[in-house]
Formats: structure tokens, C-alpha cells, sequence
């Protein structure tokens, strides 16, 4: 069944070039928290040794997702009261200080927690883009343009960082140590930084009721909210054959205590009947996740089956995903070229792409030869540009102006509630050894998906500008 959309106005494309200078420190800041949520795993087993822990090290990775999950729509919310760019260099002052305290953690409780700040400062930097970005094309080609250009240089480091995330971590890890994973992080926020201070342009002053503003955050929603995010993510990371019943009860009572609260509140953190009226947003908040659960399932699945069932190293597997990175980005800057004359177009082609890739995932076996595996993971980079832009667009498209920074922000919610599903559909199918059946069975789930998605976007009414073809 297709998720429902609506048409809204049609919107004029954006014409005006978005500088380099602008987009710069707001791609670096968004690589920040893609290139964090990936680069990690090849240093698990490192962070195992040197902390004596067991599988409680899942919680760097789930940590940093809850983290970011809660952070982004909160980040989005402070970005449109009280400043984009004040909000984007917070966040980078928080990257700093999260990379700078982690080498020195004590015990795994203190880089968990470290794991955690780094999540939420790395939060920052996309709905404050997204909001400076809508107010520069508001303010340079009217109201409704879209700036192409820099939604699909976003979109590009974002793809291109998580994909590059392994071999990275990989390369760190083997000829520095696993603090090396924390340390890059420092060079390239006081980088941003800088150039956010050089060459965006300055906020407006706060006004008189700011303080009273941000005593106004829904503290309460946001509270209900992170801890029903904890009690899915403790069910979904739980063992298959113990599975905690009782957070999933905790997930449904506190989501349900926080849809009440959000549509009570005076300004709640999550503004539930916007979403509820808005459904072309709502649609695009599901098939982003969606999406995401495929795309984190090949990032997770593919190099511990590369490692475990082929017996290649850390970095070696790391670079094998090297293809999925440079498609993703190559794609990335077609889609960009198409997605104003069809955003169908782009959606339909992001989807088959993803059937193709799953479909040839489920092909491949331990004895073929590693060429193969290397062209299988090019066509899986085909669809990530492709999908990534089109879901980026349709919520840009959708969200209220005056709300587009706590849109982005649950955008980006939805992308990280796909990677925790992610994470446990990995477990499921491919359990702790990562062999041939396993990634059979994984690659039939996602090829399932993927035709969904594929039946979605060729069944939806999606926006287009006027006069395009669809």
C-alpha cells in the first residue's frame, strides 16, 4: 500500500548558486555525525581489550544514536528561536570537548558517556544547515525555491562519510590505537568552526523573550521521548533468544504518555498534529527509515562477513566498501541534476537500484572472487545518492518554513530509529558469526524492503516544480 502524500504548490527552482563558503562549514559539521555513527565498529574490539568488556561495548554505538535520535529535533528547535549559527558553533563546542575528554576515559561508563555528548554536539549542524539554508534561498530567489546545490552537497558527505566511516576507523585503529577514532574528530570541528565564523552570516539578536523561550522547551516531552527511544532500543539490541519483553512495554507506555503530553503542551518538543496534518512529511519521516534500515544493514552486515567469513583484516575490509562511498557520492551529484525536473524519477531509481544491490548481495558467497564482492558493493553505492536527496527534498518540500530546523532534526530521527532496527535485523539474521547463510537471509529482508520502496515511489504522487514532467 502506498504511503500517502499530497501535492502542495509547486515551487520554482532554486537558480542562485549557493557559495562554497556557505556550504563549507555546514557539510563539515554534518560529515562530523555520519562519519562518528560508522567509523566506531572497527574499533569494538580494541575498545573490548583495553576496558576488559564484554558485549556491553554495543552502547558506544546505540549511545551515540539515542543521543542523536533525541538531540537532532532539539538542535532544530533551539536553531529556529534562537539562532542557526549559534546553534551550529554549540554544537561543534560540544565535538570538541566530547573528542578531547574520550582519550582519556577512565572506564567504559566514561567513554559511553563521552560517546554520548559527541552525539549530541554532533547534532547541530544539520538542522541549523537546513534552516540557514531555506532563509538564503528565501532571501536570494523568493520564498518556496529550493537550494538544490547545497541539499545535495549535504547529502553527498553524509553518504560519503558513513560509507568511509570503516576504512577510516580501520586505518586509525591498526596504525595509531582506538583513541585515534576520538582524536580526528578535533582538527575537523575547529576547522568548522572557524569557517562558520568567518563565513556565514551572523545571527539576529536574540530577542527579549529568548530566555523566556528556552525556559519554554518542552523538557517534560523531550524526557518522554528519549526514554521510549531507550526502551525500543533496549528490545531491539536485546538477544533473540532472551528478548526484553519488558522494554518493549516501557517503549509503548512512555510513546503513548508522550503523544498525550506533546498534544497538550503549549509548544511541545514534537509538534504532533503538524505531523498528524502535514502527511506528506509524516510519509517521508517512514520511508526514510525505511531506507535507512537497508542502507545501515549492508553497512553493519557487509565487513563482518568480509572479516569473519572471508578472513580479511579491519582495514582490508574497510576499504573493500570504498566502491559503496565513491557511488554514493558520484550518484549523489547526478541525483542533484534530475531531482528538480523529477522527484519521482530520482525516488523510483534510488529504489531499483536498492532491489538490484540487495538482490546481488544475495548471490555472493565466501569463495567468489573478491572482484565480485567489489562490484556488488559499487551497484549497492548506486541508490544512496539517489534516495538520500530524494527524502532529503520531499522533507524540505513539505516542512513548514518557520519549522524547518525541528523538521530536519525528527528527519534525522527517523534516519537513526532505522539504523537501531538496522542493528537488530543484523543480529538476527547473522547472529555473532557472520557466515554465508546468514548474509543470504539478511539480503532476501532487504531486498523485500527494497521492493516496497520501489512499489511506494512508483504508486505515490510526489512533488514536482511546474511544468516538469514526473
Amino acid at each position: 500500500m502506498a504511503l500517502p502524500t499530497a501535492r502542495i504548490p509547486t515551487e520554482a527552482a532554486d537558480r542562485a548558486r549557493t557559495p562554497p563558503g556557505f556550504l563549507a562549514p555546514i557539510v563539515l559539521g554534518t560529515l562530523l555525525n555520519a562519519l562518528n555513527s560508522s567509523m566506531i565498529a572497527v574499533a569494538l574490539p580494541s575498545l573490548q581489550k583495553a576496558f576488559h568488556a564484554g558485549s556491553e561495548v554495543i552502547w558506544l554505538v546505540s549511545g551515540l544514536y539515542l543521543a542523536t535520535a533525541v538531540a537532532q529535533p532539539a538542535m532544530g528547535r533551539l536553531a529556529d528561536a534562537f539562532g542557526a549559527r549559534r546553534v551550529l558553533l554549540l554544537g561543534l563546542a560540544l565535538v570538541l570537548a566530547a573528542a578531547g575528554a574520550a582519550p582519556f576515559a577512565p572506564g567504559l561508563g566514561w567513554l559511553i558517556a563521552a560517546r554520548v555528548l559527541l552525539g549530541i554536539g554532533t547534532s547541530a549542524a544539520y538542522p541549523a544547515g537546513m534552516s540557514m539554508l531555506r532563509a538564503r534561498a528565501t532571501g536570494h530567489t523568493g520564498p518556496g525555491t529550493v537550494p538544490t546545490g547545497g541539499l545535495g552537497a549535504i547529502s553527498a558527505a553524509s553518504q560519503v562519510a558513513v560509507a568511509l566511516g570503516p576504512p577510516v576507523g580501520g586505518l586509525l585503529v591498526e596504525y595509531a590505537d582506538w583513541r585515534a577514532v576520538f582524536w580526528v574528530n578535533v582538527p575537523l570541528a575547529l576547522a568548522a568552526m572557524v569557517m562558520a565564523l568567518v563565513w556565514l552570516p551572523a545571527d539576529r539578536p536574540v530577542p527579549r523573550g529568548g530566555i523566556a523561550a528556552l525556559r519554554e522547551l518542552d523538557l517534560a516531552g523531550t524526557a518522554l521521548f528519549a526514554g521510549g527511544l531507550c526502551g525500543l532500543m533496549l528490545f531491539l539490541l536485546s538477544p533473540p533468544d532472551r528478548p526484553r519483553w519488558w522494554a518493549l512495554a516501557v517503549f509503548a507506555v512512555l510513546t503513548a504518555a508522550f503523544v498525550v503530553r506533546e498534544l497538550r503542551a503549549v509548544r511541545p518538543f514534537v509538534d504532533v498534529r503538524m505531523i498528524a496534518r502535514n502527511r506528506p512529511l509524516a510519509a517521508t519521516y517512514v520511508r526514510c527509515a525505511a531506507t535507512y534500515v537497508v542502507f545501515y544493514s549492508v553497512t553493519y552486515a557487509l565487513p563482518a562477513w568480509l572479516q569473519q567469513g572471508r578472513g580479511l583484516s579491519e582495514s582490508g575490509s574497510g576499504l573493500v566498501m570504498l566502491p559503496l562511498a565513491v557511488l554514493g557520492f558520484l550518484t549523489t551529484m547526478a541525483a542533484t541534476r534530475l531531482v528538480d525536473r523529477s522527484l519521482r524519477g530520482v525516488l523510483i531509481t534510488g529504489s531499483a537500484a536498492l532491489c538490484l544491490g540487495c538482490g546481488a548481495l544475495g548471490l555472493i558467497g565466501s569463495g567468489e572472487p573478491l572482484w565480485t564482492v567489489l562490484l556488488v558493493a559499487a551497484v549497492l553505492g548506486l541508490p544512496n545518492g539517489f534516495n538520500s536527496l530524494g527524502n532529503q527534498t520531499l522533507t524540505y518540500r513539505t516542512a513548514p518554513a518557520d519549522q524547518i530546523g525541528t523538521a530536519s532534526g525528527l528527519f534525522r530521527t527517523a534516519q537513526y530509529v532505522g539504523a537501531n532496527l538496522a542493528s537488530a535485523l543484523v543480529g538476527i539474521a547473522v547472529g555473532t558469526q557472520a557466515d554465508d547463510g546468514g548474509l543470504h537471509v539478511l539480503a532476501a529482508v532487504l531486498t523485500g524492503i527494497s521492493a516496497v520502496l520501489l512499489v511506494n515511489a512508483v504508486t505515490t504522487s510526489h512533488l514536482k516544480p511546474a511544468g516538469a514532467g514526473d
